[in-house]
């Protein structure tokens, strides 16, 4: 008689701690949490559109120009002697504003960020010096440009073909 009361007891206790610990075991998918996305208008700012269009020019049909990249697209993590899930995390959540590759491979060449106000706070300085070392350390170039409301086509070009040679 006590090992069925015994019995029924653990199967109770049991019960409690999985909903406890493990919520999803009970919940239907009804009852699951849903979040709701809509489409972005744009993919850019119009700031950023317009320098995209200078380096699709500037890029002619020798480059393909890439916006908004995130580091793990262009960087591998593998690499010996280290953490390969830490190295991969470093650098996750960070992406560089256009990338240039050559058009026969899709081979990064070069990375171009477009600094506006917001690169002039000290989380956003100390974020920004760590991706240059990255990069720098990976071997693939950046160039930084200034978003001051109006851009020089031609310096643009003068410095992105100069840094592509």
């Amino acid at each position: 008689m006590i090992i069925p009361i015994i019995l029924f007891a653990l199967v109770i206790i049991a019960v409690i701690v999985i909903k406890k610990y493990f919520p999803e075991v009970f919940s239907s998918k009804e009852s699951k949490s849903l979040y709701h996305y809509k489409r972005k208008e744009f993919l850019m700012s119009r700031a950023e559109h317009e320098f995209f269009d200078i380096l699709v020019e500037i890029a002619g049909t020798q480059y393909y120009v890439f916006p908004q990249i995130h580091l793990p697209n262009i960087l591998d993590n593998k690499v010996v002697g280290q953490s390969w899930k830490g190295a991969f995390r470093h650098i996750d959540e960070k992406s560089i504003d256009y990338v240039i590759c050559d058009k026969a491979y899709i081979k990064p060449l070069l990375a171009i960020e477009l600094d506006d106000r917001t690169h002039e706070q000290e989380n956003r300085k100390i974020r920004d010096e760590e991706v240059e070392r990255i990069l720098s350390e990976a071997g693939l170039p950046l160039l930084r440009f200034r978003n001051n409301g109006h851009f020089n086509k031609e310096e643009i070009r003068r410095v992105v073909l100069e840094k592509l040679k």
